[in-house]
């Protein structure tokens, strides 16, 4: 996304031996404009629910592809596109996660994806970023907010640039009629509505 610039703190001093790449800062961001694709051995995507009320189940989705346009200039000119293979959800339980695949959640036979699109990039910092989006999952589409960390640029030993960046937001499953629950005989819900949403992600120039 368009919408990364770290600050480093670090000053160079004489008694430097190794040549190290510079850190990426707030002014030179040019140079890492273009088009990057998201290295998903590298990333995750994951998610976190409250259950009965008194602990929190997470999981992931470990099938998914995605791109983003860097505008090192022009944050707000950035994009990212992002499709999740439903599918592949794994909260480590598989009665679980075959449940969660079922009409009752997901529905995956008829909405087999997941999808995020961008609609607005702003900088709120040096190293913060919001990203505005639309968030499609089992055929309802919501508009949702999506707050960034630019964690790092490098150059890796094959010569690969990188991008790196963790976020999250948290949605209202219900929104997205993902809407199944059971009552708690001493009062309360099974399932909690609201569910973040965790982005670890590492990008490489395309």
């Amino acid at each position: 996304m368009g919408l990364f610039s770290r600050k480093t703190t670090a000053t160079a001093t004489a008694t430097t031996v190794l040549d190290a790449p510079a850190a990426t800062t707030s002014t030179d961001l040019a140079h890492l404009t273009g088009d990057y694709t998201i290295d998903t051995t590298h990333s995750r995507i994951g998610f976190t629910v409250r259950h009965a009320m008194v602990t929190n189940v997470r999981g992931e989705f470990t099938d998914y592809h995605g791109k983003l346009h860097l505008d090192g200039s022009d944050p707000a000119a950035s994009t990212v596109e992002l499709v999740i293979q439903v599918a592949s959800v794994d909260t480590g339980n598989e009665q679980r996660d075959g449940h969660l695949r079922t009409g009752d959640f997901f529905a995956v036979e008829t909405h087999p994806e997941i999808t995020f699109r961008s609609t607005a990039a702003a900088q709120l910092d040096a190293e913060t970023y919001r990203l505005h989006g639309d968030l499609t999952i089992k055929g309802t589409t919501r508009p949702v907010v999506l707050d960034l960390e630019f964690t790092g640029s490098a150059v890796d030993p094959y010569g690969i640039q990188r991008l790196g960046f963790e976020g999250s937001t948290t949605v209202d499953r219900t929104d997205f009629g993902l809407s199944y629950n059971a009552a708690l005989e001493t009062g309360g819900v099974l399932i909690g509505e609201k569910v973040k949403l965790s982005f670890d992600v590492s990008a490489v120039r395309a």
